[in-house]
């Protein structure tokens, strides 16, 4: 999940204005059409973490691409501002509102995995782990993308979950055949430095000559994030959630979100 506090912490002037759109373009889909499989495999620790990277699924999609999002668990321990006691309500509340959040950025929610926040790193070398579910269930969905977005190593700012769903992914893409072995890509931090509230919680950047997938975008994408980040009212008051794109926009992506190939 975010940190609010980053959030809290970025400014919020009007929104940067890109008129064209100049995306890095993705590969053509290595697959048949009647294979019903979506060229973007995007997985996620928790519903909201898509708002990192979030203006660009739209550009994707406006390219015609179709994109499956996962979230490996439901944020069932992330009450945020909610006051809501941890648990199955707070699952079911959260997973409505990161469908809501897909329904805005034009992708297709894929789930619940429901694998349990806060649990992918514990006992990770069990058969039966959370971390080894993962992974079982991921195969399907990634066996015939074209390309796999997912955290990066760093998990934005540490959190365990993001870092587990970074490694697991990352195994699996490793793992296939040079054929069939979509492109990883790990969302990418490069205006720096970050506000030092930003840096004192410890969300990692990424050097700009690695970060070489760009997505520039248009007023109009950045309007679907904002709507996004309406949905996830568990998460953020009403004053958060309306400067959370226009604080990214100005002090994180400026104009474009970066990515880093994985390799």
């Amino acid at each position: 999940m975010l940190a609010a506090a980053m959030i809290a912490a970025l400014a919020a002037p009007p929104p940067t204005v890109t008129t064209e759109p100049v995306p890095q373009p993705l590969p053509q889909p290595r697959r048949t059409l009647d294979l019903p499989s979506p060229e973007v495999v995007v997985v996620l620790a928790h519903p909201d973490d898509e708002l990192v990277f979030a203006p660009a699924l739209p550009v994707m999609a406006r390219e015609g691409l179709s994109i499956h999002l996962i979230f490996a668990t439901d944020g069932d321990q992330g009450p945020g501002v909610s006051g809501m006691a941890p648990g199955a309500d707070l699952a079911m509340k959260r997973r409505m509102e990161g469908f809501c959040s897909g329904m805005a950025l034009r992708v297709d929610i894929v789930g619940p995995l429901a694998l349990g926040d806060g649990t992918l790193g514990l006992r990770a070398n069990d058969p039966q782990s959370a971390a080894n579910r993962l992974a079982e269930r991921l195969k399907p969905y990634l066996a015939d993308a074209v390309t796999v977005i997912t955290w990066g190593p760093d998990g934005g700012y540490g959190h365990a979950d993001h870092r587990m769903v970074s490694a697991v992914v990352t195994q699996l893409v490793q793992a296939m055949p040079a054929e069939k072995r979509p492109r990883l890509l790990y969302p990418a931090l490069i205006n720096t430095p970050l506000p030092e509230p930003l840096a004192s919680q410890g969300w990692a950047t990424t050097a700009p000559d690695l970060a070489t997938v760009r997505y520039r975008y248009t007023a109009a994408d950045l309007a679907a994030a904002n709507k996004a980040a309406q949905c996830h009212r568990t998460q953020f008051d009403d004053a958060t959630r309306a400067m959370i794109v226009p604080g990214f926009d100005a002090a994180v992506w400026k104009g474009e979100v970066a990515f880093r190939l994985a390799f």
